[in-house]
């Protein structure tokens, strides 16, 4: 590459590093800022810890302690959905790729084009069926569905298919195992990486999801934080005049809740990352 390439490359690099860097330097200044500092002030100076201990106050005191709930609200969430997706994805994806069973092409070529479907045209469906049983407005409601992952099951399937060599399985079944002995003693310590990558997947999906649970909760004590995002929007006189008064919320807050909304998502990517990389380069060879 020449030189005058080298340097364009180095151009629009860092152009679309500025792009995606900016708006997330700001977001984090504007939290430790008051309200009439964020707006006639240098937005890329940073404010003081007090304001930020005050809008950290006031973020939590919103509705006696509302974020505290929407926050507990999406663990239960994302974490009941998570315990449910692993416990179905991975012998789900271990069965098709190690045993040869009828219509299991079929079923493998269904996981693919559910995937293609967006979340949100299911949603509707979704709620007639849990509106006839009676679950409408209950945590199960939000749970099972966000359970349903056809891309876990997809990715053990690729990983079992890869990456676990099939001779090992058949050792172990030798040696006297039983499937489920095979399956939990053997295949499943080898497979820890793809494990940590769908529970990851999983985590994410579930807590970043809005529209689900905006449909099937109607009450907002059982709001998850994203969701609950839309009430402290609201209440934001810079966005709807209407809502100056006692439980007004100014900018710098609403900044604030926004980076405790994503906060879980963060700290759960930088503890599994080792084994987030080794999930993500596994299946790419051919054992």
């Amino acid at each position: 590459m020449t030189a005058v390439g080298r340097a364009l490359v180095a151009v629009v690099v860092t152009v679309f590093v500025l792009f995606f860097a900016i708006p997330i330097v700001w977001l984090l200044l504007a939290t430790t800022k008051s309200a009439h500092d964020l707006i006639v002030g240098n937005p890329f100076l940073p404010g003081s810890l007090g304001e930020l201990g005050t809008n950290w106050r006031q973020l939590f005191d919103f509705q006696n302690g509302a974020v505290t709930a929407w926050v507990g609200n999406s663990a239960l969430y994302a974490v009941g959905a998570l315990v449910i997706t692993l416990i179905a994805s991975i012998p789900a994806g271990y069965a098709m790729a190690m045993t040869d069973f009828r219509f299991r092409r079929p079923l493998l070529v269904l996981t693919l084009i559910i995937m293609l479907i967006p979340n949100t045209a299911l949603v509707l469906p979704i709620f007639l069926e849990l509106n006839v049983v009676g679950l409408i407005g209950s945590p199960l409601s939000v749970i099972l569905p966000m359970s349903f992952f056809p891309f876990g099951v997809y990715l053990t399937y690729i990983y079992f298919s890869t990456s676990v060599p099939r001779d090992l399985l058949a050792a172990a079944r030798i040696d006297g195992c039983s499937e489920l002995e095979v399956f939990t003693k053997v295949a499943l310590p080898l497979a820890t990486p793809i494990v940590a990558l769908v529970a990851f997947f999983s985590f994410v999906q579930s807590w970043n999801n809005f529209f689900l649970p905006f449909v099937m909760l109607p009450s907002s004590d059982g709001y998850p934080v994203q969701v609950g995002l839309t009430s402290l929007l609201a209440s934001t006189p810079a966005f709807n005049p209407s809502s100056a008064g006692t439980q007004s919320v100014q900018l710098p807050t609403l900044a604030l809740a926004t980076v405790v909304s994503v906060l879980p998502v963060l700290i759960v990517f930088v503890a599994a990352q080792r084994y987030l990389v080794a999930g993500m380069t596994a299946g790419g060879t051919k054992e």
